[in-house]
This record gives C-alpha cells, sequence and structure tokens, in this order.
C-alpha cells in the first residue's frame, strides 16, 4: 500500500440488491476485518469520493441516481461492482425492469463478484482499485 499517496475516500451506493452485499460492506468496516486500516475512509459526499462502489443490479431509477453520483466525483476515480447483481444482474437478470449490471452504465475497473461478496473479497478488490486509482492518478497528473 506503499503507492497510495492519499487516503482515499469510498462511496457506496446500493442500486437495488437484496441488501446481502450491503452489510458485507459494513461487516468490511467493523474492527474485525478493519478496511480503514488501508486509509480508506468512508464519505457519503461524492464531490470527496476517489472509489465508487455499487452493489446491486440497474434499473431506470437507479440509472440516473448512479450517473449523478459518478458524474458529481472529481477525476481520477474507480468503479467497484460488489457482487453478482452489480457485475451481471445477478439473479435478478431476466426482470422486466433490470437492465443488467453497472458496466451498462458505467466504465466499471473491479469486479467483486459473489451472492453476497465476502469481505475479503470486498477488501482485496479495493486494494486493487487503489492501485488503479494510482495509476489514473499518474497519468491524470502527468506524473
Amino acid at each position: 500500500m506503499s503507492f497510495v499517496t492519499k487516503s482515499p475516500w469510498i462511496i457506496h451506493y446500493d442500486a437495488t440488491s437484496c441488501n446481502g452485499c450491503d452489510i458485507e460492506i459494513l461487516a468490511s468496516l467493523t474492527p474485525m476485518y478493519d478496511i480503514e486500516r488501508f486509509g480508506i475512509i468512508n464519505t457519503g459526499n461524492p464531490k470527496h469520493a476517489d472509489v465508487l462502489l455499487l452493489s446491486g443490479s440497474v434499473n431506470e431509477q437507479s440509472k440516473k441516481v448512479m450517473l449523478n453520483i459518478y458524474n458529481q466525483m472529481p477525476n481520477p476515480k474507480v468503479v467497484i461492482a460488489i457482487g453478482a447483481c452489480a457485475c451481471t444482474g445477478g439473479i435478478f437478470r431476466e426482470c422486466y425492469n433490470v437492465q443488467g449490471g453497472v458496466d451498462k452504465i458505467l466504465p466499471v475497473d473491479v469486479y467483486i463478484p459473489g451472492c453476497a461478496v465476502r469481505p475479503e473479497a470486498l477488501i482485496d478488490g479495493v486494494v486493487k482499485a487503489l492501485g488503479i486509482l494510482e495509476e489514473k492518478r499518474k497519468a491524470y497528473c502527468g506524473k
């Protein structure tokens, strides 16, 4: 983790999930897993966020909110699809109102499959995303 130059801030949006992945995201913040040991800070303001965590499949209502959050985030930014629903639409992919996974709407940098995703997998995916974020920062800033 020595490549991270500042504490990355994450924002989480639950599109249309069963909340299984959301519970695991919260579990990763507990002392048992402690994702904050990597310097990660959870924020509620997209204007401060570097990493967007998305859980759940995409429908017409969640699509607008996801785009709004994504567009408010400063560049460079990283998007993580968490769980089977966010990756592919999951068990809901054949429903009339589901458009698919997050990658139908936004450019996804890291996919973390699972139903529900385990905190260990989530932490591993976030660490991978931080490496991608640092590469994007270097390309964006020209360093």
